[in-house]
């Protein structure tokens, strides 16, 4: 059953669909798909081009909208757009520490979780698009891991697809994950020097913070146990349009004085514990490195093992000389499975997934090499969560891609940049440019 409605300039139908959980065993367990199909209210009843977006994570549902925010205002000038919740994510038969205990133990949540990257997210869309469109080829819209995914989807189903475009999401073709998080912490470095010279008070804000996490055990209202190295990570933000604002802002009000001394504010423990829990989004925690799975190597908590070439961000270290506390960003640690307690219960599970050696390749250069979709990619120069020269690589390796390498925006550039990023992109696809 379908069920339309409207918000200010677009109708919005909800749909539903049935899907394999292994697209190699069709005719055993399935799950549900969850998408939103958006038009123009004044083109409802058009025969439009589909545009299907894929969002990143892995581990997030597709944007919830309003009207025509961002990039949705210049998508529904010409197309349909089905905003697709990738399986495991918001309506599509979520994954997380309440459901997966119904799959069994950890070895049994791990065996099912191996069926959420890439190459079955494409399958998905594959299935759907001859319901969706009537076999017709569709454009899909791939940011972060969604350009991830397109990828794969150029590499297996590039019948599929009228056009390609990409924003943030270009991934090596060949990389393991270690060397993604080496390349990783270099950029997340820079991103951290960038932030302390554009607020040098910062310095010694976020001295004293890891200071006091070292040296008192402190629990989040939620239960998140905040450790000094849990703390660094909110250099995710840095990767951010309003990032290093917004980390700004979360310093300095840190600390007030109370009856016992100096104590982390209950403001900055509320807004510490909704960036740090993965409640929402733990398949970002539980298969993120496993999207860099392609060959017979376990990735073996890759960004914890890497860490270690890189003393620099040891904060104990940092803390017995004068220097900066640098944050990191975008990576996934053993760590979190124990502070963080949406994910605490998944903790055997996601060693079971870092120890696995049989994933599968999620890229096809040969038939990269003679691919005939048009495809444009927004390559974001100094990007913190996609690494510039893999990108660029990717880039050469696809026939006829077409890129577009701007310093104007973060990794979020397609929701800051508005309409004006996917209009460029799209005019690259078509030579317009």
């Amino acid at each position: 059953m379908t069920v339309s409605y409207r918000q200010p300039g677009v109708v919005l139908t909800d749909r539903h669909f049935t899907v394999p959980l292994d697209h190699d065993d069709p005719a055993g367990e399935t799950i549900e798909l969850f998408a939103r199909e958006v038009v123009a209210s004044d083109k409802v009843q058009q025969d439009l081009p589909w545009l299907v977006y894929l969002q990143g994570g892995p581990g997030f549902g597709a944007n919830r909208f309003v009207g025509r925010q961002a990039w949705l205002g210049r998508a529904l000038k010409e197309y349909r757009v089905l905003l697709l919740d990738q399986r495991g994510t918001g309506h599509s038969t979520p994954a997380n520490r309440q459901t997966l205990p119904v799959r069994g133990g950890p070895a049994e949540q791990a065996d099912y979780l191996t069926h959420f990257r890439a190459d079955s997210i494409v399958r998905d869309c594959e299935a759907i698009r001859r319901e969706v469109t009537g076999g017709a080829p569709w454009t899909v819209l791939g940011q972060s891991f969604g350009g991830f995914c397109t990828v794969t989807y150029l590499s297996t189903h590039p019948e599929g697809l009228a056009a390609a475009v990409i924003t943030g999401g270009l991934p090596s073709l060949h990389a393991h994950a270690d060397d993604v998080y080496r390349a990783a912490y270099l950029r997340i470095e820079r991103k951290a020097t960038a932030h302390y010279a554009r607020y040098p008070q910062d310095v010694e804000r976020a001295r004293r913070i890891a200071d006091h996490l070292l040296t008192h055990d402190v629990v989040l209202p939620n239960g998140y146990r905040l450790t000094v190295e849990a703390f660094q990570s909110l250099g995710i933000l840095l990767g951010r349009s309003e990032g290093s604002h917004r980390l700004h802002y979360l310093l300095e009000h840190a600390f007030v004085r109370t009856a016992q001394g100096p104590a982390l504010s209950d403001a900055f423990q509320e807004e510490v514990q909704g960036l740090l829990s993965y409640a929402g989004h733990p398949l970002y925690a539980l298969v993120h490195e496993a999207i860099y799975g392609q060959d017979a190597r376990p990735t073996a908590w890759a960004a914890e093992r890497v860490r270690a070439e890189f003393p620099q961000f040891d904060a104990a270290k940092a803390l017995a000389g004068d220097g900066p506390l640098l944050f990191t960003g975008e990576s996934v640690h053993p760590w979190m499975f124990d502070c963080d307690p949406a994910l605490r219960p998944l903790r055997e599970t996601a060693e079971l997934l870092a120890a696995r050696t049989d994933w599968q390749p999620l890229y096809d250069p040969a038939r990269l090499a003679a691919n005939e979709v048009p495809v444009a990619a927004a390559v974001y120069h100094d990007d913190m969560y996609v690494d510039t020269a893999h990108a660029l690589e990717t880039a050469r390796a696809i026939r006829g891609l077409r890129t577009w390498v701007t310093d104007e925006f973060e990794h979020d550039g397609v929701r800051a940049g508005g309409p004006r990023v996917l209009d460029r992109l799209l005019a690259l696809t078509r030579d317009e440019v």
